[in-house]
């Protein structure tokens, strides 16, 4: 698409395609356990418009960073089918663009977390800017298989993000909700990244099936999956849930296993595809548990 035609496209449609690029089913996902993460760190509701105003805060820095990770990694989107429609790849928006609004939406949520919010808030979001659109997506993704294993961090921020935004300080209950996402990240992508190996042995990134094989990723994710099966029940231990917690944490941790031993012994792209799919439902109905537990209680 030449620079005239693109000129030529409405603006409205220009910023749809800037919205596309902020990746709203992904980052519907991070702003809904920064909510739990809210509600956890309060004692009933938390006060309406500080929810509001963290939650629209985090929304808009969690957008920039995607459409920030989307322009970085242009010529990479080009060469796999998962992200080849993508707007930047298409140009439907040029890159001068897609900077700007990123960096005009990005700042409006950092303004609004640190006026209406906390400092700490402020710092902790941009601090998870940083570290997606930058530490992961420049340094570690291109660079090592387990890329995903210590960008990982940057996406296991939103509840850490949501409970400081509540009580202004990072306690160990922030820090156990932050453990869970972290834990869960890599058997999450790594269910993706199996079955999606032909487009990142094309786009020249060494994710871990590619540079190790299915098997052995499938294995390092059923021990992810032990792992996150004996953290999710922290939050029982330490008192931030009580037992109706406990037993649908364990219900959907034996489900994940279940997927996970299979994916190990007999693998499919049919079935990891199931296992990621389960592994987003996993993760919405663990923190919508929390969320229910905590009201009940």
């Amino acid at each position: 698409m030449t620079v005239l035609s693109r000129q030529r496209r409405p603006l409205g449609q220009r910023l749809a395609a800037f919205f596309e690029l902020c990746k709203p089913r992904v980052n519907s996902l991070i702003v809904f356990t920064a909510m739990i993460g809210m509600f956890l760190a309060a004692p009933g509701f938390p006060p309406f418009a500080l929810f509001i105003a963290a939650s629209l805060g985090i929304a808009l820095v969690a957008g920039a960073a995607a459409a920030i990770n989307c322009l970085i990694e242009q010529q990479i989107d080009a060469r796999m089918a998962r992200t080849r429609a993508r707007p930047t790849v298409r140009g439907e928006i040029s890159a001068p663009e897609a900077l700007t609004l990123a960096t005009l939406v990005g700042s409006a949520g950092l303004w609004i977390l640190h006026a209406f919010v906390n400092p700490l808030t402020m710092w902790l979001t941009l601090a998870t800017f940083l570290g997606y659109a930058l530490i992961y997506t420049v340094l570690l993704k291109p660079a090592t298989p387990m890329n995903i294993v210590i960008g990982g961090a940057s996406g296991a921020m939103p509840p850490l993000l949501g409970w400081s935004a509540i009580t202004g300080q990072v306690g160990p209950e922030a820090l156990v909700l932050f453990l869970i996402v972290f834990i869960w990240t890599p058997p999450h992508f790594w269910a993706l990244a199996c079955y999606r190996r032909l487009d990142y042995e094309k786009s020249g990134l060494p994710m871990l099936p590619v540079t190790h094989g299915i098997r052995f990723t499938c294995l390092h994710s059923l021990l992810y999956v032990v792992m996150l099966s004996a953290t999710t029940v922290l939050p029982y231990t330490l008192g931030m849930s009580g037992p109706w917690y406990l037993v649908t944490a364990l219900l959907l941790d034996g489900v994940f296993l279940v997927y996970s031993v299979a994916l190990w012994r007999d693998y499919s792209d049919k079935l990891a595809r199931l296992t990621f799919r389960y592994s987003i439902i996993y993760l919405t109905l663990l923190f919508a548990a929390l969320l229910a537990d905590h009201f009940l209680r």
